[in-house]
């Protein structure tokens, strides 16, 4: 092998033992997280075992469990046998954990036993980036994403899913009977034959169809409508793909200038409608903003939310969805009426005015109706309406609904700003954790689990922004 860069002999002996810290350089990210878990308080944090018990076996520090996951999910390693697995021949996490090497399960149990802390260390590192005033602006972009649970199609269920699948094994049922009577008419052997394996098939579906009347009645006493019967928390949502998924909806609020996660929440409600303000509010306590503005997509379109963001010093600004059947069918839209708050009156595009009739509630909101008597007399009422009366109604939120959506025609680009924002994080967490997404099961421990992935993804950012010397020095201060 002349002209090649030759290794060393394996069976070379070294007459003094090299030094572990020798094979992680000054620059190496793994430094970053052995000092932010040494400044951690971790007894403050909520971590069990702290504090050593007197007596049985010697415990794991929980700060070297934190290290190794901290650790995994920063190099896409979630599995905690994989985490067992790399303690043993990683020298990086040799380095880290000090040599020592936990098995699977007691890596997988510190992650079970200690998610409310976890999830508190998720929110320590934000408000390290809020000391060293990495949120310059007080503005974040809200979103949601669907993320896959532990639970195939096949293992949820609602109602109407488990009256197709009955629907299905009756017909098939049907079918097989059918061709058992056919079988009967041909050779002794082949009938015989073809009516065992058609027996079998009749009994497995039968079988079941009794497990399918079981969970007929677990179905009946779901408050929700669902049941999953793998991880009993996920649910199907509706997404692009046409079949959907079951798994869970993340929030996130990202602020625009370094792409931070500043808060998240992991929930098992397929629609982001009733989202907005609870995102917000903890985002504004996350940033320690007086005030902050907010935008999201038209999927968080809601009267009630954007009142709660004005009432809590937030200013949203959230595109309207177009759903106006009368635009569509090319007549007068609901824009076409100017509001005169005055007078309490729209005036129509033809010029009449259309007074206050009644009120009434729904959904939980007051909602004011409008019409005028000039209707059918108006030349161009075959634009308007095909009833007698253009009626026009307004809810209670109205005014603040039309003035956030002044304030997006005097500001186009912040739609823009949001889609920059918010959905660069969501494709490159997807892109870490793989096809499988979640691994863990129920909502608390699935939170514990996204905690993890936003800590790592935001102290990648951070990384990439102060440098590895730098933010040592920022969390030793």
């Amino acid at each position: 092998m002349k002209r090649f860069i030759e290794g060393e002999d394996r069976d070379q002996v070294t007459l003094l033992p090299e030094c572990l810290d020798d094979y992680i350089g000054e620059d190496n990210p793994v430094r970053v997280v052995d000092v932010f878990v040494e400044e951690l308080n971790l007894a403050e944090l909520g971590f069990c075992g702290v504090a050593p018990a007197t007596t049985g076996r010697p415990a794991y520090h929980p700060s070297v469990l934190l290290k190794i996951y901290i650790y995994g999910y920063l190099n896409r390693i979630q599995s905690s046998r994989r985490l067992e697995r790399e303690a043993q021949r990683n020298v990086e996490m040799m380095w880290l954990a000090q040599r020592l090497a936990p098995d699977f399960k007691t890596i997988a149990d510190f992650r079970r036993d200690n998610g409310k802390a976890i999830r508190n260390v998720c929110g320590q590192f934000v408000e390290l980036c809020r000391r060293l005033e990495l949120f310059s602006s007080a503005v974040v972009a809200i979103d949601g994403s669907k993320f896959k649970a532990v639970n195939a199609h096949d293992r949820n269920f609602t109602h109407a899913k488990l009256e197709k699948r009955m629907r299905q094994i009756d017909e098939c049922i049907e079918r097989y009977l059918t061709a058992m009577d056919t079988a009967d008419r041909q050779a002794p052997d082949i009938a015989e034959a073809r009516t065992t394996r058609l027996k079998e098939k009749i009994a497995t579906l039968k079988s079941q169809m009794l497990r399918l009347k079981e969970v007929q009645v677990s179905l009946e006493s779901s408050p929700t409508g669902q049941l999953s019967l793998t991880d009993p928390d996920a649910r199907a949502m509706a997404t692009s793909n046409s079949r959907g998924l079951v798994g869970y909806n993340v929030q996130t609020a990202v602020e625009p200038e370094h792409h931070l996660i500043v808060a998240h929440e992991v929930t098992n409600t397929g629609i982001d409608r009733r989202q907005l303000s609870r995102m917000a509010q903890q985002a504004k306590a996350a940033i320690g903003a007086e005030e902050l503005t907010a935008i999201a997509d038209r999927g968080y379109y809601n009267g009630g939310e954007i009142v709660a963001c004005e009432a809590a010093g937030i200013t949203p600004i959230v595109s309207k969805p177009m759903t106006s059947s009368a635009r569509f069918e090319g007549r007068f839209d609901k824009e076409d009426f100017v509001f005169d708050a005055a007078t309490d009156e729209y005036r129509c595009p033809a010029g009449s005015r259309l007074k206050w009739r009644f009120a009434r509630v729904e959904d939980g909101h007051l909602i004011n109706r409008y019409w005028s008597s000039d209707c059918p007399r108006c030349p161009i009422k075959a634009k308007c309406t095909p009833s007698d009366y253009r009626r026009v109604s307004r809810s209670e939120h109205e005014a603040s609904m039309e003035a956030m959506q002044q304030r997006i025609d005097k500001h186009p680009q912040a739609m823009r700003i949001r889609r920059q924002t918010v959905e660069h994080p969501f494709g490159t967490i997807k892109d870490w954790m793989g096809a499988t997404h979640f691994l863990t099961r129920s909502l608390e421990r699935v939170s514990t689990e996204m905690s993890l992935h936003v800590l790592a993804y935001n102290l990648k950012r951070v990384i990439k922004i102060l440098g590895i010397g730098r933010l040592m020095v920022a969390m030793q201060a």
